[in-house]
Protein backbone atom coordinates (compact mmCIF):
# COMPACT_ATOMS: atom_id res chain seq x y z
CA UNK A 1 0.00 0.00 0.00
CA UNK A 2 1.87 3.68 -0.96
CA UNK A 3 0.67 6.69 0.96
CA UNK A 4 0.23 10.14 -0.92
CA UNK A 5 -0.02 13.55 0.16
CA UNK A 6 -3.60 14.98 -0.43
CA UNK A 7 -4.50 18.20 1.15
CA UNK A 8 -1.79 18.52 3.35
CA UNK A 9 -1.79 15.18 4.81
CA UNK A 10 -0.67 11.89 4.28
CA UNK A 11 -3.39 9.39 3.12
CA UNK A 12 -3.72 5.54 2.19
CA UNK A 13 -4.30 5.28 -1.46
CA UNK A 14 -6.85 2.08 0.01
CA UNK A 15 -9.18 4.67 1.94
CA UNK A 16 -6.41 4.06 4.92
CA UNK A 17 -6.75 6.80 7.67
CA UNK A 18 -4.28 9.57 7.95
CA UNK A 19 -1.19 9.98 9.57
CA UNK A 20 0.84 13.32 10.33
CA UNK A 21 1.89 15.81 7.67
CA UNK A 22 5.05 14.13 5.71
CA UNK A 23 7.18 17.21 6.01
CA UNK A 24 5.81 17.20 9.88
CA UNK A 25 6.64 13.09 10.27
CA UNK A 26 10.51 12.97 8.63
CA UNK A 27 11.08 16.14 11.11
CA UNK A 28 10.00 14.45 14.29
CA UNK A 29 11.73 11.05 13.61
CA UNK A 30 14.78 12.41 12.28
CA UNK A 31 14.55 14.87 16.26
CA UNK A 32 13.57 11.56 17.50
CA UNK A 33 16.56 9.67 16.28
CA UNK A 34 14.65 7.31 14.35
CA UNK A 35 15.45 6.38 10.90
CA UNK A 36 12.10 7.46 8.43
CA UNK A 37 9.82 4.98 7.85
CA UNK A 38 8.84 4.04 4.54
CA UNK A 39 4.68 4.66 5.38
CA UNK A 40 2.40 1.49 4.12
CA UNK A 41 3.08 -1.62 3.65
CA UNK A 42 1.69 -3.71 6.67
CA UNK A 43 2.51 -1.07 9.06
CA UNK A 44 -0.92 0.12 10.03
CA UNK A 45 -3.11 -1.32 7.24
CA UNK A 46 -6.42 0.41 5.78
CA UNK A 47 -9.13 2.20 8.12
CA UNK A 48 -12.33 0.59 7.63
CA UNK A 49 -15.62 1.93 9.21
CA UNK A 50 -18.76 0.04 10.12
CA UNK A 51 -21.76 2.30 11.52
CA UNK A 52 -20.69 4.22 14.13
CA UNK A 53 -16.93 3.14 14.34
CA UNK A 54 -13.42 3.08 12.86
CA UNK A 55 -11.34 0.00 12.61
CA UNK A 56 -7.42 -0.04 12.40
CA UNK A 57 -4.78 -2.62 12.67
CA UNK A 58 -2.60 -3.21 15.46
CA UNK A 59 0.76 -2.51 14.76
CA UNK A 60 2.60 -5.86 13.35
CA UNK A 61 0.07 -7.74 15.04
CA UNK A 62 -2.29 -7.64 12.18
CA UNK A 63 -5.58 -7.71 14.88
CA UNK A 64 -8.06 -5.42 13.53
CA UNK A 65 -9.32 -3.24 16.63
CA UNK A 66 -11.82 -0.26 17.33
CA UNK A 67 -10.17 2.96 16.88
CA UNK A 68 -12.07 3.79 20.39
CA UNK A 69 -11.08 1.60 23.01
CA UNK A 70 -12.98 1.26 26.14
CA UNK A 71 -11.26 2.59 29.40
CA UNK A 72 -10.69 0.07 32.29
CA UNK A 73 -10.31 2.47 35.42
CA UNK A 74 -13.40 4.54 34.75
CA UNK A 75 -15.75 1.58 34.14
CA UNK A 76 -15.05 0.97 38.12
CA UNK A 77 -16.69 5.06 38.93
CA UNK A 78 -20.35 4.00 38.46
CA UNK A 79 -21.65 3.39 41.81
CA UNK A 80 -24.19 0.04 40.75
CA UNK A 81 -21.79 -2.49 39.20
CA UNK A 82 -24.73 -3.18 36.97
CA UNK A 83 -24.56 0.25 35.45
CA UNK A 84 -20.79 -0.81 34.50
CA UNK A 85 -22.12 -4.27 32.58
CA UNK A 86 -24.65 -2.17 30.62
CA UNK A 87 -22.15 0.42 29.79
CA UNK A 88 -19.55 -2.29 28.83
CA UNK A 89 -22.23 -4.83 26.65
CA UNK A 90 -23.60 -1.62 24.70
CA UNK A 91 -19.94 -0.44 23.93
CA UNK A 92 -19.32 -3.96 22.81
CA UNK A 93 -22.98 -3.76 20.74
CA UNK A 94 -21.84 -0.32 19.30
CA UNK A 95 -19.03 -1.90 18.01
CA UNK A 96 -15.96 -0.94 20.42
CA UNK A 97 -13.96 -4.25 20.16
CA UNK A 98 -10.95 -2.71 22.32
CA UNK A 99 -11.20 -3.82 26.12
CA UNK A 100 -8.61 -1.22 28.59
CA UNK A 101 -7.65 -2.75 32.07
CA UNK A 102 -5.60 -2.91 34.82
CA UNK A 103 -5.01 -5.53 37.99
CA UNK A 104 -5.04 -2.78 40.09
CA UNK A 105 -7.72 -0.63 38.95
CA UNK A 106 -10.18 0.51 42.14
CA UNK A 107 -8.08 -2.69 43.37
CA UNK A 108 -9.47 -5.05 41.00
CA UNK A 109 -13.15 -3.87 40.81
CA UNK A 110 -12.63 -2.51 37.30
CA UNK A 111 -11.80 -6.57 36.42
CA UNK A 112 -14.19 -8.14 37.93
CA UNK A 113 -16.83 -6.08 36.38
CA UNK A 114 -15.01 -6.42 33.28
CA UNK A 115 -15.12 -10.29 33.64
CA UNK A 116 -19.17 -9.98 34.84
CA UNK A 117 -19.76 -7.94 31.72
CA UNK A 118 -17.64 -10.35 28.84
CA UNK A 119 -20.03 -13.49 29.78
CA UNK A 120 -22.88 -14.34 27.81
CA UNK A 121 -20.80 -14.57 24.69
CA UNK A 122 -19.18 -11.18 24.37
CA UNK A 123 -15.62 -12.21 25.22
CA UNK A 124 -15.22 -13.58 21.74
CA UNK A 125 -16.03 -10.33 20.42
CA UNK A 126 -13.56 -8.30 22.11
CA UNK A 127 -9.78 -7.89 22.22
CA UNK A 128 -9.10 -8.09 26.04
CA UNK A 129 -5.76 -5.86 27.23
CA UNK A 130 -5.37 -5.60 31.07
CA UNK A 131 -2.13 -4.50 32.62
CA UNK A 132 0.63 -5.53 35.92
CA UNK A 133 2.73 -3.44 38.02
CA UNK A 134 5.13 -6.38 39.65
CA UNK A 135 8.18 -6.25 38.29
CA UNK A 136 9.42 -9.54 39.65
CA UNK A 137 8.94 -12.73 37.83
CA UNK A 138 7.24 -13.97 41.50
CA UNK A 139 5.22 -11.14 41.31
CA UNK A 140 4.07 -10.47 37.82
CA UNK A 141 2.94 -14.18 37.62
CA UNK A 142 0.61 -14.23 40.34
CA UNK A 143 -0.75 -10.75 39.35
CA UNK A 144 -1.39 -12.35 35.77
CA UNK A 145 -3.27 -14.98 37.04
CA UNK A 146 -5.73 -12.76 39.39
CA UNK A 147 -6.69 -10.56 36.91
CA UNK A 148 -7.48 -13.60 34.64
CA UNK A 149 -9.83 -14.98 37.23
CA UNK A 150 -11.42 -11.63 37.85
CA UNK A 151 -11.71 -11.34 34.08
CA UNK A 152 -13.08 -14.58 33.73
CA UNK A 153 -11.20 -15.82 31.04
CA UNK A 154 -8.25 -18.14 29.50
CA UNK A 155 -6.47 -15.85 28.16
CA UNK A 156 -5.56 -12.27 27.71
CA UNK A 157 -5.08 -10.41 23.95
CA UNK A 158 -2.62 -8.22 24.98
CA UNK A 159 -0.95 -7.88 28.41
CA UNK A 160 1.08 -4.39 29.22
CA UNK A 161 3.47 -3.41 31.64
CA UNK A 162 1.67 -0.51 33.64
CA UNK A 163 3.23 2.77 34.68
CA UNK A 164 6.62 2.43 33.31
CA UNK A 165 7.85 6.16 35.06
CA UNK A 166 10.53 5.79 36.80
CA UNK A 167 13.74 5.24 35.05
CA UNK A 168 14.95 2.02 36.50
CA UNK A 169 12.00 0.03 35.71
CA UNK A 170 13.21 -1.07 32.34
CA UNK A 171 15.85 -2.74 34.49
CA UNK A 172 14.25 -4.49 36.78
CA UNK A 173 11.68 -6.06 34.36
CA UNK A 174 14.57 -7.04 31.94
CA UNK A 175 16.42 -8.46 34.81
CA UNK A 176 17.10 -12.24 35.82
CA UNK A 177 13.90 -13.29 37.77
CA UNK A 178 12.48 -10.18 36.30
CA UNK A 179 8.63 -9.41 35.26
CA UNK A 180 9.55 -9.91 31.69
CA UNK A 181 10.35 -13.50 32.19
CA UNK A 182 6.32 -13.96 33.64
CA UNK A 183 4.88 -12.78 30.77
CA UNK A 184 6.92 -14.83 28.36
CA UNK A 185 5.91 -17.84 30.48
CA UNK A 186 2.67 -17.10 30.59
CA UNK A 187 2.36 -16.23 26.79
CA UNK A 188 4.17 -20.16 26.40
CA UNK A 189 1.52 -21.65 27.88
CA UNK A 190 -1.59 -19.64 26.02
CA UNK A 191 -2.37 -17.42 28.79
CA UNK A 192 -1.55 -13.91 26.75
CA UNK A 193 -1.20 -13.25 23.22
CA UNK A 194 0.80 -9.91 22.54
CA UNK A 195 3.04 -7.72 25.11
CA UNK A 196 3.34 -4.13 25.68
CA UNK A 197 3.95 -1.37 27.89
CA UNK A 198 2.52 1.63 29.14
CA UNK A 199 3.60 5.40 31.02
CA UNK A 200 2.34 8.52 31.34
CA UNK A 201 5.68 10.40 32.85
CA UNK A 202 8.04 11.38 30.54
CA UNK A 203 8.73 10.47 26.74
CA UNK A 204 12.37 9.83 27.48
CA UNK A 205 11.22 7.08 30.31
CA UNK A 206 9.34 5.58 27.25
CA UNK A 207 12.33 5.36 24.92
CA UNK A 208 14.51 3.68 27.80
CA UNK A 209 12.57 0.96 27.89
CA UNK A 210 12.51 0.54 23.73
CA UNK A 211 16.31 0.85 24.15
CA UNK A 212 16.42 -1.97 26.81
CA UNK A 213 13.94 -4.14 24.92
CA UNK A 214 16.70 -3.98 22.14
CA UNK A 215 19.72 -4.79 24.35
CA UNK A 216 17.35 -7.90 25.13
CA UNK A 217 16.12 -8.63 21.60
CA UNK A 218 13.46 -7.98 22.47
CA UNK A 219 10.08 -6.45 20.34
CA UNK A 220 6.91 -5.02 22.12
CA UNK A 221 3.92 -5.82 20.24
CA UNK A 222 1.88 -2.36 21.59
CA UNK A 223 3.30 0.64 23.49
CA UNK A 224 0.79 3.51 25.33
CA UNK A 225 0.97 6.51 26.31
CA UNK A 226 -0.94 10.17 26.43
CA UNK A 227 -1.02 11.66 22.94
CA UNK A 228 -3.32 14.70 23.09
CA UNK A 229 -3.85 18.21 21.92
CA UNK A 230 -1.11 19.60 25.08
CA UNK A 231 1.10 16.91 24.89
CA UNK A 232 1.84 18.15 21.10
CA UNK A 233 3.65 21.44 23.36
CA UNK A 234 5.29 20.17 26.36
CA UNK A 235 7.12 17.11 27.19
CA UNK A 236 5.79 15.53 23.88
CA UNK A 237 5.42 11.76 23.47
CA UNK A 238 3.70 12.54 19.94
CA UNK A 239 7.19 14.34 19.26
CA UNK A 240 9.88 11.93 20.42
CA UNK A 241 7.79 8.55 20.82
CA UNK A 242 5.63 8.48 18.32
CA UNK A 243 7.66 8.20 14.96
CA UNK A 244 9.71 5.67 17.13
CA UNK A 245 6.90 3.27 17.47
CA UNK A 246 5.67 3.75 13.76
CA UNK A 247 9.24 2.81 12.37
CA UNK A 248 9.11 -0.46 14.11
CA UNK A 249 5.45 -0.89 13.32
CA UNK A 250 4.71 -1.27 17.07
CA UNK A 251 0.72 -1.00 18.10
CA UNK A 252 0.04 2.75 19.06
CA UNK A 253 -2.43 3.23 21.97
CA UNK A 254 -3.27 6.56 22.73
CA UNK A 255 -4.89 7.76 26.22
CA UNK A 256 -5.26 10.62 28.26
CA UNK A 257 -6.70 12.61 24.75
CA UNK A 258 -8.73 14.43 27.67
CA UNK A 259 -6.15 14.22 30.33
CA UNK A 260 -8.91 12.36 32.53
CA UNK A 261 -11.03 15.99 32.39
CA UNK A 262 -7.88 18.22 33.30
CA UNK A 263 -7.46 19.22 29.75
CA UNK A 264 -11.27 19.84 29.38
CA UNK A 265 -10.87 22.59 32.20
CA UNK A 266 -8.59 24.86 30.58
CA UNK A 267 -11.36 26.13 28.21
CA UNK A 268 -9.50 25.78 25.33
CA UNK A 269 -10.89 22.72 23.12
CA UNK A 270 -13.98 20.38 23.51
CA UNK A 271 -14.40 16.42 23.81
CA UNK A 272 -15.02 15.92 20.57
CA UNK A 273 -12.07 17.98 19.52
CA UNK A 274 -9.64 16.44 21.32
CA UNK A 275 -10.88 12.82 20.47
CA UNK A 276 -10.31 13.85 17.09
CA UNK A 277 -7.61 15.43 17.29
CA UNK A 278 -5.89 11.42 18.56
CA UNK A 279 -7.65 9.98 16.16
CA UNK A 280 -5.68 11.47 13.64
CA UNK A 281 -2.69 10.83 14.69
CA UNK A 282 -1.19 6.91 13.38
CA UNK A 283 -2.92 5.50 16.68
CA UNK A 284 -4.25 2.17 16.77
CA UNK A 285 -6.54 2.97 19.21
CA UNK A 286 -7.59 5.96 21.68
CA UNK A 287 -8.53 4.92 24.88
CA UNK A 288 -11.70 6.83 26.08
CA UNK A 289 -12.27 6.68 29.83
CA UNK A 290 -16.69 5.82 29.99
CA UNK A 291 -17.63 5.76 32.80
CA UNK A 292 -21.81 6.57 32.04
CA UNK A 293 -24.14 6.33 28.93
CA UNK A 294 -23.53 10.01 27.76
CA UNK A 295 -19.79 9.27 27.74
CA UNK A 296 -20.05 5.97 25.54
CA UNK A 297 -22.38 8.18 22.95
CA UNK A 298 -20.21 10.98 22.93
CA UNK A 299 -17.27 8.20 22.21
CA UNK A 300 -19.27 6.93 18.93
CA UNK A 301 -19.94 10.52 18.00
CA UNK A 302 -16.28 11.12 17.59
CA UNK A 303 -15.80 8.41 15.75
CA UNK A 304 -18.89 8.36 13.28
CA UNK A 305 -17.94 12.79 12.47
CA UNK A 306 -14.22 12.01 12.49
CA UNK A 307 -12.60 12.79 8.71
CA UNK A 308 -9.10 13.14 8.17
CA UNK A 309 -8.05 16.53 9.67
CA UNK A 310 -6.43 19.21 7.03
CA UNK A 311 -3.09 20.88 8.51
CA UNK A 312 -4.94 24.15 9.05
CA UNK A 313 -7.14 22.39 11.62
CA UNK A 314 -4.72 20.98 13.22
CA UNK A 315 -3.00 24.36 13.45
CA UNK A 316 -5.75 25.90 15.09
CA UNK A 317 -6.25 23.05 18.04
CA UNK A 318 -2.27 23.54 18.74
CA UNK A 319 -2.44 27.38 18.63
CA UNK A 320 -5.80 27.15 21.26
CA UNK A 321 -4.07 25.00 23.37
CA UNK A 322 -0.53 26.80 23.33
CA UNK A 323 -0.55 28.69 26.57
CA UNK A 324 -2.30 26.63 28.53
CA UNK A 325 -0.05 23.84 27.60
CA UNK A 326 3.37 24.97 28.13
CA UNK A 327 3.79 24.38 31.90
CA UNK A 328 2.02 21.44 31.99
CA UNK A 329 -0.32 22.39 34.86
CA UNK A 330 -2.93 20.73 32.85
CA UNK A 331 -1.29 16.95 32.28
CA UNK A 332 -1.19 16.52 35.66
CA UNK A 333 -0.34 12.94 34.62
CA UNK A 334 3.00 14.12 33.94
CA UNK A 335 3.61 16.84 36.33
CA UNK A 336 2.51 15.43 39.62
CA UNK A 337 1.93 12.33 41.56
CA UNK A 338 -1.83 12.70 40.69
CA UNK A 339 -2.47 9.46 38.66
CA UNK A 340 0.71 7.70 39.56
CA UNK A 341 -1.01 4.18 41.19
CA UNK A 342 2.52 2.39 41.89
CA UNK A 343 4.02 5.64 43.91
CA UNK A 344 0.72 5.54 46.41
CA UNK A 345 1.29 1.80 46.22
CA UNK A 346 5.02 0.64 46.09
CA UNK A 347 3.86 -3.06 47.09
CA UNK A 348 2.48 -2.94 43.76
CA UNK A 349 5.88 -3.45 42.65
CA UNK A 350 7.30 -6.82 44.17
Amino acid sequence: MLFEEQQGTTRSDAGGWPNINRRSFVRLAILAGAAVPVLGGNAWGAQTKNADMIYRTLGRTGQDVSAIGLGGFHIGNPFFEGESIRIIRSAIDGGITFMDNCWDYHSGKSEIRMGKALRDGYRNQVFLMTKIDGRTREGAAAQIDQSLKRLQTDHLDLLQFHEIIRREDPERIFAPGGALEAALAAKQAGKVRYIGFTGHKDPSIHLHMLEVAAKHQFKFDTVQMPLNVMDAHFRSFEHAVLPVLVQQRIGVLGMKSMGSGDILGSKTVSPIECLHYALNLPTSVVINGIDSMDRLRQAFTAARTFKPMSDHEVADLLARTADAAKSGKFELFKTSQKYDSTANHPEYLS
